[in-house]
């Protein structure tokens, strides 16, 4: 396995009024868990489906219905666990946290304060220029989700819809070690392709199957460093909490805001609250929310329906054997088994289908080339049409034939763009369609030789700019390649008309 090695980033820092500051952001991630049922019923989690039309009796907290912990909701938050390196608790805990909201029936949620399934791991977040974050993962619990309020169907009632009620989903918090906006979003999207690989979460940030509360804080240079060696908090600014962002794009603009604002008012002599804001995007700015609230301000207490989990060590192993290859590993494996440079291999380890589909190309055959067909051709095509990877109507064995016929010298590069746009738009084999197409480039020298003498019988004035200046033997080049229809094989048009134009 060859070793990535990346040196760290460096902060974001903000100018102020009166002095330099620094970024510290944390993450809540709300990731849902890839389950057919919820995490304490057997009621679907189809997204889209009829409001109200997934919902069991303990979803809508009928009286006397008792929660059952759905088993695979439970394996999927070991599988992320084990995913993002962490530490898997083999006791573990649900607890309610209680409030009142329209959506939440029960009047709590059931979720695991005290002793979480995951504990402590780490997400590697590469940032493209060299550089790289290993940001600490505090822990991963398991919760269910609310339900949803609808304020925009009439104009003087609220309506809710509780499918969502019940369906499991993993926070994931990490340690305050982001120091930037494009890190924040960076991360987001790390966390979303290894659980992608894994196959516990979608990362469908749209239909909220994903989601994050950013912990955004400022300090002054070099308190940062004294944090990390003292773990003391107070060397940190007072955070806000910005909840609910479901935008990569909105995330690291709200985090730009809210940094502005705080800087604003510590500057100005006051006092940042801890707080939840919202993030409105129209108006770049954050708004409060509510007062932070803190662990006791919910009652949390064991839920009584509910025994402690116990997992076996057995069983965790058993998980882990059944890991995919995971995004790191791949990449690294792309870059020493293919050769691949680093933003080819990211570009092509980004899911799984995309490794999976140029894994196949590259088998046999030479793997730069084959990146070069699959990113620049092949993606670029797509991207185009707006067709993902899996709705490609190139399959891998027929763009292998493509760059087989290359590697063959049957045709050139440029035949084989032509060549690529036949397969995309009707399909075929490709070298059925070179060799009943007339295709195949000439490798005749004589034929090619002939096509040579005559453009150079036809342009003397050429000839002799071209012998005092070598450059412009290419002009020679183009006008052989034009009479043969781009079927002359270039590298012996260039090696027959240098050797033409030298004697």
């Amino acid at each position: 396995m060859l070793d990535l090695t990346y040196d760290t980033p460096k902060p974001r820092v903000i100018s102020g009024a009166k002095q330099d500051w620094e970024l510290v952001i944390g993450m809540e991630v709300h990731a849902q868990v890839l389950s057919k049922s919820k995490l304490f019923s057997g009621a679907s989690t189809l997204f889209g489906a009829e409001p109200n039309s997934n919902v069991a009796f303990v979803d809508s907290a009928q009286p006397g219905m008792l929660p059952v912990i759905n088993e695979f909701c439970v394996e999927q938050a070991v599988r992320t666990g084990l995913g993002l390196k962490a530490q898997i608790n083999l006791f573990s805990a649900f607890d309610r946290k209680n409030y009142f909201y329209p959506d939440l029936p029960q009047g709590y949620q059931i979720s695991q304060l005290y002793h979480p399934i995951v504990g402590e791991g780490e997400v590697l977040v590469e940032m493209g220029d060299g550089t790289a974050r290993n940001v600490r993962v505090e822990r991963i619990h398991l919760e269910q989700d609310a339900g949803k309020s609808i304020h925009d169907m009439d104009p003087a009632m609220s309506f809710v819809d509780l499918n969502r009620t019940g369906v499991a989903l993993m926070e994931i918090v990490s340690k305050p070690d982001i120091r930037s906006p494009e890190e924040a979003a960076a991360y987001l999207a790390k966390l979303r392709q290894i659980m992608r690989y894994l196959g516990t979460c979608n990362g469908d940030m749209q239909s909220g199957a994903m989601r994050a509360d950013v912990n955004v804080s400022i300090c002054a240079p070099g308190a940062y460093e004294k944090y990390m060696e003292t773990q003391d908090f107070s060397f940190l600014g007072t955070r806000c909490e910005i909840k609910n962002m479901n935008s990569m794009r909105f995330i690291q603009q709200a985090i730009e805001v809210e940094a502005r604002r705080q800087i604003a008012i510590v500057e100005g002599g006051g006092e940042v609250v801890q707080e939840t804001r919202l993030f409105d995007p129209d108006k770049q700015e954050t708004r409060s929310m509510r007062s932070k609230e803190e662990a006791h301000d919910y009652r949390y207490f064991p839920d009584p329906d509910l025994l402690p989990l116990e997992i076996e060590q057995a069983w965790v192993d058993e998980i882990k054997a059944t890991l995919p290859e995971l995004p790191d590993a791949k990449k690294a494996r792309f870059i020493n088994d293919f050769g691949l440079s680093d933003y080819d291999a990211s570009v092509l380890t980004a899911d799984l289908d995309s490794s999976s589909y140029f894994e196949a190309v590259a088998q046999g055959r030479d793997g730069k080339m084959a990146a070069n067909w699959v990113i620049n051709e092949l993606f670029g095509r797509l991207k185009k049409d707006d067709r993902d990877i899996t709705d490609s109507p190139v399959s891998p064995a027929q763009l292998g034939g493509v760059i087989d016929l290359i590697a063959s010298d049957a045709i050139s590069g440029k035949i084989a763009k032509d060549l690529f746009e036949i397969v995309y738009t009707e399909g075929g084999d490709p070298a059925v369609i070179v060799e009943e197409r007339g295709m195949k480039q000439v490798t005749d020298t004589g034929a090619i030789e002939a096509a040579v003498d005559e453009i150079i019988a036809a342009n003397p004035d050429q000839v002799a700019k071209a012998r005092e200046n070598p450059k412009l033997a290419g002009w020679f080049v183009g006008q052989v390649m034009k009479a043969t229809g781009g079927k002359a094989n270039p590298k012996a048009v260039n090696q027959l008309v240098a050797a033409k134009l030298k004697g």
